[in-house]
C-alpha cells in the first residue's frame, strides 16, 4: 500500500471506528478471533516464509547486521511459536471489565473503578516481524485497535501476517480495521502518525535511541517508550563462581540481538584475578568480543580483551561484543549501572542476601535478577502471553506491555436517585 499523508490519517481514523467495537466485543468473539489467527498462521506459513524471504533478498535489507538479519528472518519454527503465542494469549483471562476496587460512598453511590480499553494504540517497530502478531494478539484481547509502522525492509512479511489477522477478525464478526499496517515510509509519516491527536490514544515506538529522539521531536499523543536495553550482569564476591558463568554466557550470548541481552559484565575486584579468565574465556570461546577497562585487561589472563572507550559503557551492541569492568563493591557496582544502564534489566550473581538486597533496592531498572540471566524480561517468561515491548518508564507501565498495560480505568457510579447539594 502506497502511504500518503492522507493515508495515515484516514487509517488511524479507522482504527479509531474499530475500536469503538471492539472494546464492547465478548470475549468469545475476540478468542474466536485469535484461535482463528493462530489456525491461518500455520495454513499460511508457507505463503509467510516467501514473503519473509522477499525482505531478506530485498536491497534494503543488505546493510543490516548480522544480528538485524536475525531478527528479520522468519522459519517454520518461528511462525509455529507465534501461533502458538497467538494461542497463550487467547486462554489468558480477559481484562476488560475488570473490577479494580469497589465501595460505597457517604452519599449513598456505589462507586466500581473497572478496567477498559486504551482505544487505539499505535506501534512503531524494528526488523521482527513477530512484533507484528504479538501486538495484534494483545490488542485483540485487550479491546484496542491498532496502527501498526513496521520497518520498510520487513514490509512484505508485516504485510502477510496483518492480512493474516485481518481475515481473522472478520471471520470472527469484528472489525477488519481493528489491525492496520502502514508501510515502511519515511520521517514524515513517522510524525504524522505521532500528531494524530483524538485518533491514536497511544504511541509505543520500539527502537533505539535514535526513534525515541526523533518521536519525541514531534509527538502530541501520549507516548510509552519501549526503549534501549544497556544490560548488566555484577558478579559479587561472594558468587558461586559455575554459576556465574552460566549466567553471565547465557545473559550474552542466547540471543544477543535482543534488548535484554546484557552488554555489560562487572566483577568485583575480590575475585576478578580468579574469575575473569574463566569467564572472558567463555564469552571468548562463545565468539563474544571483549572491550574493557585497564583493571580487567590486567586480571584477563591470556584472553584477548581491548581497551574500552567511553562510549562503550552507554552503548547497546545488539551483537556479540561485551564491555567488562572490574568495581569495588555493590555500591560501586550500582552506581556504575545506574550512570550507564537504561532502565531495562539488571542483574546480580551472589550468595549473600545482604548483597543483593543492596542492589535490588539501589539499581534504578524495570526488572532486576538475582542469580538469574536478563533473558527473561520477556512477557511471554512473564506469563503475558507475549509483549509489545519493555517499558523503561515510570508511567504508566514499566516492564513487559502485556495486555494489562494496554487498559485504563473509568469509575462508574450507581445510585437511586441523588443529587448534590
Amino acid at each position: 500500500m502506497a502511504v500518503t499523508e492522507t493515508t495515515v490519517a484516514e487509517s488511524c481514523a479507522a482504527a479509531k471506528r474499530a475500536a469503538r467495537r471492539l472494546a464492547t466485543a465478548s470475549t468469545e468473539a475476540k478468542n474466536a478471533a485469535l484461535e482463528a489467527t493462530a489456525r491461518l498462521l500455520e495454513e499460511r506459513s508457507e505463503a509467510i516464509l516467501e514473503a519473509n524471504a522477499g525482505d531478506l533478498a530485498d536491497e534494503r535489507a543488505v546493510g543490516l547486521t548480522e544480528a538485524l538479519r536475525d531478527r528479520l528472518a522468519l522459519t517454520p519454527e518461528r511462525v509455529s511459536a507465534m501461533a502458538e503465542g497467538v494461542r497463550v494469549v487467547a486462554a489468558l483471562e480477559d481484562p476488560v471489565g475488570e473490577e479494580l476496587e469497589r465501595k460505597r460512598l457517604d452519599s449513598g453511590l456505589d462507586l466500581r473503578k473497572v478496567r477498559v480499553p486504551l482505544g487505539v494504540v499505535a506501534v512503531v517497530y524494528e526488523a521482527r516481524p513477530n512484533v507484528t502478531i504479538d501486538c495484534a494478539a494483545l490488542t485483540i484481547k485487550s479491546g484496542n485497535a491498532i496502527v501498526l509502522r513496521g520497518s520498510s525492509y520487513a514490509e512484505r512479511s508485516n504485510a502477510a501476517l496483518a492480512a493474516v489477522v485481518r481475515e481473522a477478525l472478520a471471520e470472527a464478526g469484528l472489525p477488519e480495521d481493528a489491525v492496520l499496517s502502514l508501510g515502511g515510509g519515511g520521517h514524515e509519516e513517522l510524525a504524522e502518525l505521532a500528531t494524530q491527536e483524538g485518533l491514536v490514544d497511544l504511541l509505543i515506538p520500539r527502537g533505539g535511541e535514535g526513534l525515541k529522539a526523533a518521536i519525541k521531536k514531534v509527538a502530541t499523543v501520549p507516548v510509552m517508550y519501549a526503549a534501549a536495553g544497556n544490560c548488566h550482569v555484577y558478579v559479587h564476591a561472594d558468587a558461586d563462581p559455575e554459576m556465574a558463568r552460566r549466567i553471565a554466557v547465557n545473559a550474552k550470548v542466547q540471543r544477543p540481538g535482543v534488548c535484554n541481552a546484557a552488554e555489560t559484565l562487572l566483577i568485583d575486584a575480590a575475585i576478578a584475578d580468579r574469575f575473569a579468565p574463566a569467564v572472558l574465556a567463555d564469552l571468548a570461546d562463545a565468539g563474544v568480543e571483549l572491550v574493557g577497562d585497564e583493571r580487567i585487561r590486567a586480571a584477563a589472563g591470556s584472553v584477548a580483551v581491548g581497551e574500552a572507550v567511553d562510549e562503550d559503557w552507554d552503548n547497546e551492541y545488539l551483537g556479540l561484543k561485551m564491555a567488562v569492568a572490574v568495581v569495588d563493591s555493590v555500591e560501586d557496582a550500582v552506581d556504575h549501572v545506574n550512570a550507564h544502564g537504561t532502565g531495562h534489566s539488571e542483574a546480580i550473581v551472589t550468595s549473600s542476601g545482604e548483597a543483593a538486597d543492596a542492589f535490588v533496592s539501589g539499581v534504578d531498572a524495570a526488572a532486576v535478577y538475582v542469580n538469574a540471566s536478563t533473558r527473561f524480561t520477556d512477557g511471554f517468561e512473564y506469563g503475558m502471553g507475549a509483549e509489545i515491548g519493555n517499558s523503561t518508564q515510570k508511567l504508566h507501565a514499566r516492564g513487559p506491555i502485556g495486555m494489562r498495560e494496554l487498559t485504563t480505568f473509568k469509575y462508574v457510579a450507581h445510585g437511586d436517585g441523588q443529587v448534590r447539594e
